[in-house]
């Protein structure tokens, strides 16, 4: 089983978006007892918030509910949890590092790494175009890498 946590700044937009847009396409592939999938915030501004309401009328504009999902903050105690921390850009990394001590054992990956520009997930909260975080190829890629041996 793949356990896959994405990670941003407050886990209301990018890292939400990420979690239930790998988790329809797994079971869309009728994949889902292979993954456990989730997203935490760096931050502690959003906690027990649902996701960004523009980040969720673009998820059900493609069919995806993610209802009941709230914000909550990335913690120590989920390194042992978790095979692969996904990062939307490179403040969440090194806060992700700062909170996993280090990643010790090499968990931490950026998004956009697994498509053919890498770089950071735009930020909708700043943007307002969550059309274009939506079409970002980057759990799609990260789907191609885990199955070629290479996430």
């Amino acid at each position: 089983m793949y356990k896959i946590l994405f990670v941003c700044h407050g886990n209301i937009c990018r890292s939400p978006m990420a979690e239930f847009v790998l988790r329809d396409m797994v079971k869309k592939a009728g994949r889902s007892a292979e993954f456990e999938i989730a997203s935490a915030a760096t931050s502690t501004e959003e906690l027990g918030n649902p996701v960004y309401p523009p980040a969720r009328r673009e998820l059900k504009a493609h069919g995806i509910d993610c209802t009941g999902k709230t914000a909550r903050q990335l913690s120590w105690a989920d390194y042992d949890r978790y095979d692969l921390f996904i990062g939307m850009d490179q403040r969440n990394l090194r806060a992700m590092h700062r909170i996993l001590k280090g990643d010790p054992q090499k968990k931490i990956r950026l998004m956009m790494d697994y498509t053919d520009r890498p770089g950071d997930v735009a930020d909708p909260w700043y943007t307002g175009e969550f059309g274009v975080t939506w079409r970002d190829e980057g759990c799609r890629g990260l789907l191609e890498a885990l199955d070629a041996g290479r996430a």
